[in-house]
């Protein structure tokens, strides 16, 4: 038996990656197809619609705005509740009754163009120790 050794050596198996290629862009498209299908899309939001004209008004009642207005020259702002006035000694007793049953603890604060920034600070102050969970800021009443 003779052996011929030209070519340098024994061949080696190759691997043949066309039908793995082949494979594989069918299981892609597949999943393509799958995931097309489904009926989930993103997330679910709630997107506010047009007030209708026979729309009842929302009631107020629940939420408490805390005014501090213009006390006039060389005074301290005047504080409100819901368009009741309070004096300052008595905001955060004012503030305690009123969130101690509630459970929604939302209050605003609206103040007056003329007013320092120092004084809206203390109101938010008192009402975060009077129990206010949330204190949002209104602007100008118009």
């Amino acid at each position: 038996m003779a052996f011929s050794m030209a070519g340098g050596g024994p061949s080696r198996p190759q691997i043949n990656v066309t039908p793995l290629i082949d494979v594989l862009l069918v299981l892609i498209i597949i999943f393509m197809v799958v995931q097309s299908m489904s009926k989930e899309k993103g997330l679910e939001a709630q997107i506010p619609q047009p007030a209708t004209e026979n729309a009842p008004q929302p009631e107020f009642s629940r939420t408490i705005v805390i005014q501090v207005a213009w006390g006039g020259e060389n005074a301290p702002p005047v504080v409100k509740v819901n368009q009741q006035e309070i004096s300052w000694n008595d905001l955060h007793s004012r503030l305690q009754d009123i969130f101690k049953q509630r459970a929604e603890r939302v209050a605003f604060v609206r103040g007056d163009d003329d007013i320092d920034f120092e004084y809206i600070a203390d109101v938010i102050d008192i009402a975060r120790n009077s129990g206010v969970d949330r204190v949002g800021l209104l602007g100008k009443q118009q």
